[in-house]
């Protein structure tokens, strides 16, 4: 099984960023990729809720998502676009942050909205409120395959082990994990978050990432971390993309996982404890 991951560095300009996407993509099936992973809000990053409303569509209507399913059929690809920011019949006019994992005939398989918002205060200067633009999911996503089962997740979810666990008594092999992770908090824990979420589990974690500096606001920047990761049941680093946009590929043995959770069936355990 061959994997492409297409690392990112999304504006704010819808258009442009899926002209980026349907190059990386293209390479990626020339290198012979046969699952292609884009990361979180491929089609728009920004935080500004004005320029959001004017821009983003509905899923019925959004443009990347019919490009790239297009793309999907045209080359006979399964394709897990990351995320899209989609807008929504929300009361509240908040958005939806929605994976999609299209299959080689170009149709939806499963979609996947992101439960856990990013609502943190990293530092004094770093604050983020997600949930006041997007509205949270309230359901896992397990999805089907040609190699197995993929339990979807979105950025994060990561820090959030009991989801991924879930998943993966459930039967996913794979845990796809696309992201936007800050260049502050990917330093510190996006490397060590997806080899424990893999080893835990005992499941490849795929995780699509942006990269670099994207003008989010007329006056903020924000920096993400890039680092776009393949990681083995067994924990081994498989694929680190470092920090440049583009499309890098990595081939897995799908059979790895059963011979991992044989090894350690941790995941298959129940808790011998009731609780505090």
């Amino acid at each position: 099984m061959r994997l492409g991951l297409l690392q990112l560095t999304a504006t704010d300009d819808p258009e442009a960023n899926l002209s980026h996407i349907i190059r990386h993509l293209d390479v990626a099936v020339t290198q012979g990729a046969e699952f292609v992973l884009t990361p979180e809000v491929s089609n728009c990053l920004s935080f500004n809720r004005a320029h959001q409303k004017t821009v983003l569509r509905p899923e019925a209507r959004d443009p990347t998502l019919a490009a790239l399913t297009a793309k999907a059929a045209e080359h006979g690809i399964w394709l897990l676009i990351g995320s899209l920011a989609l807008r929504t019949a929300d009361p509240e006019g908040r958005l939806a942050n929605r994976s999609f994992l299209i299959d080689p005939a170009g149709r939806i398989t499963a979609r996947y909205d992101k439960i856990h918002m990013f609502d943190v205060t990293v530092s004094e200067t770093e604050t983020f409120r997600e949930s006041a633009g997007y509205r949270p999911g309230t359901r896992a996503t397990l999805a089907e395959t040609a190699w197995g089962k993929v339990g979807m997740s979105i950025c994060y979810d990561l820090r959030f082990p009991t989801l991924y666990r879930r998943l993966a008594q459930a039967g996913a092999s794979f845990l796809t994990v696309p992201a936007a992770f800050t260049a502050t908090t990917g330093a510190a824990h996006w490397e060590v978050l997806l080899r424990a979420r893999a080893i835990e589990t005992g499941s490849f974690v795929i995780a699509p990432g942006q990269t670099g500096q994207h003008q989010v606001t007329e006056e903020q920047v924000l920096r993400t971390h890039g680092h776009s990761m393949v990681v083995a049941p067994w924990g081994e680093v498989l694929l680190d993309a470092g920090t440049e946009p583009g499309a890098y590929c990595v081939d897995i043995d799908p059979t790895e996982v059963a011979r991992t959770r044989a090894r350690i069936p941790s995941v298959t355990a129940e808790p011998g404890w009731d609780g505090p």
